[in-house]
């Protein structure tokens, strides 16, 4: 089987020198540390280098973060949301410099990077619009109705950690930054090594909109090396990667007692009933699937389609898939561009030729595309996977979705929740039915006839994932509150909460039962 593709592979665009230098000086570290190469994914060719650094870099930038805070936190809330405004346009403004280096270093399509930068932008206008209401404080109800007060306050935690990854290293870069930012807090970020010229420039453009340049800190190398001084150090982690890499943060956090949210790996059902409406199923089924070419954290690599409907959605899809049009550069017209490195290019040949080695069968793409660029794959469909093989379970992070034929609905949640991650999922059917369902998915967002999309971007709702799939949540009030200390301020007024002085203690004892059932019978006020 072979995908009809985009056959004239066009050099990638180097980005101007003057660029990659500006963007390398952002990063803070020691003079005459040793520099790390970015290598662009779509013909190997040299981005740019930037700054080794070292924990002693990671130090410094913790320093100068914590530093800038102090006065940060002092200035008024409304001064805090001018610069996330003021990024907002800022981003829609200088979109084209913005998406030629996203695409440069990670070898995505257009169409992906544009919905990294459109994502980022939705963020910063979320949170300047509802960071006043998610941080005011709150009166709570009190102890004694009528006699205590109790307001409910939220303060910066300080300096905030993010370790971003190199699969949307534009948004994930800031969109967990700029509700830590808003609140008060400072960042120090570690992007990825494959990324680091995205995050930079989406930082220096929050340092445009007005954000001071010592509030937000970078150092670039190793996760290995940088990881830990990082947590060692900072007020907060927050994560975004490998399940595996996930628990070791955690116990780290957990010894040093400092919150930590984190967004990890998944194995992403999509279930498809046989009154879905099959054409747009069809399309709906390869942006789930293939978008950013399958490396995204909420993309479905397991798809249940129920028997009435299966020998007409295949086809269809199928004939869909093979359609997709792959191309290098920095142009509009691909729908999808390249893997990331030559360890996922390898993940992704791996468990293909296992599956098919062990009896599935390959419907659409299923080998590599070296004519296009180093480190493409077509996109694959693959049919008959079974317990036996690595992609029945594990997480390919690619190009790559099995399908799976149910007899009904009750089968198809069964199997989709038969997984330790639970991220995302999608149901295809009609509204009401998919409601119904998505309520019985175990995965922190379900998708209703759509992949991922309507969850990701629906900014004031909660995003993350159950079970091996996460802790925490990003977007929504959780998003920016999980920045902040909780604290509790409570006034007693006339009496005290307590026995009155002299009163005898059963006495006591016996007002304040009568008090509880009298209270059991009032409507709580908040």
């Amino acid at each position: 089987m072979t995908t009809t593709l985009d056959t004239a592979p066009e050099r990638t665009t180097l980005l101007p020198t003057g660029l990659v230098e500006r963007l390398a000086g952002l990063v803070t570290a020691a003079d005459g540390r040793p520099r790390q190469q970015s290598f662009s994914p779509f013909d190997g060719a040299l981005v740019g280098e930037v700054p080794t650094c070292t924990a002693d870099d990671v130090e410094q930038a913790v320093r100068r973060a914590r530093t800038a805070q102090r006065e940060w936190a002092q200035r008024p809330l409304p001064d805090r949301v001018a610069v996330l405004r003021r990024y907002h346009d800022l981003l829609l403004a200088r979109q084209q410099q913005v998406l030629d280096v996203t695409q440069v270093e990670t070898g995505k399509a257009r169409v992906n990077a544009f919905e990294e930068l459109l994502d980022a932008a939705m963020t910063a206008r979320y949170y300047a619009s509802t960071a006043v209401s998610h941080l005011r404080p709150t009166r709570r109800q009190g102890a004694v109705p009528g006699l205590t007060k109790a307001v409910e306050h939220h303060h910066p935690r300080g300096v905030i950690g993010v370790i971003s990854p190199w699969n949307y290293p534009l948004t994930l870069a800031v969109s967990d930054a700029l509700p830590a930012l808003v609140a008060g807090n400072a960042v120090v970020i570690k992007p990825d090594a494959q990324t680091p010229f995205t995050a930079l420039i989406a930082i220096e453009l929050l340092y445009d909109a007005g954000l001071p340049r010592e509030l937000f800190q970078v150092v670039t190398g190793a996760g290995r090396v940088l990881g830990t001084p990082m947590i060692e150090r900072v007020d907060y982690l927050m994560f975004t990667g490998s399940t595996q890499t996930g628990r070791l943060i955690a116990e780290q956090c957990g010894r040093r007692l400092i919150g930590f949210s984190a967004e990890l790996g998944g194995k992403n059902p999509m279930i498809v009933l046989a009154d879905c409406d099959l054409d747009r199923t069809v399309e709906g089924a390869v942006r789930a699937c293939f978008s950013n070419s399958g490396q995204l954290c909420i993309s479905v690599e397991r798809m249940y389609v129920e028997d009435a409907v299966y020998d007409r959605f295949v086809p269809a899809f199928v004939e869909r898939v093979k359609r997709m049009g792959l191309a290098t550069g920095l142009g509009w017209d691909a729908e999808m561009g390249s893997l990331i490195s030559q360890d996922q290019l390898d993940v992704v040949t791996r468990h293909v030729d296992d599956a098919v080695a062990k009896g599935a069968r390959v419907l659409a793409g299923g080998r590599p595309r070296p004519d296009l660029g180093p480190l493409f794959y077509e996109p694959t469909v693959l049919e008959g996977v079974d317990e036996g093989m690595e992609l029945m379970r594990d997480e390919t992070f690619g190009p790559v979705v099995a399908l799976y034929r149910v007899e009904d609905a009750e089968a198809a949640v069964r199997l989709a929740n038969d997984t330790c991650y639970g991220l995302n999922a999608s149901v295809w059917t009609t509204a009401s039915r998919g409601e119904a369902l998505a309520v019985r998915l175990q995965a922190g967002t379900v998708n209703v006839n759509e992949g991922y999309a309507a969850a990701w971007a629906s900014h004031d709702a909660p995003m993350g994932g159950m079970k091996d799939s996460g802790v925490g949540r990003r977007h929504g009030r959780e998003g920016i509150l999980k920045y902040t200390e909780a604290q509790t301020v409570a006034v007693q007024r006339l009496l005290p909460v307590g026995p009155m002085p002299g009163m005898p203690l059963e006495r006591y004892a016996k007002v304040m039962t009568a008090a509880a059932k009298v209270l059991k019978k009032t409507p709580f006020v908040q």
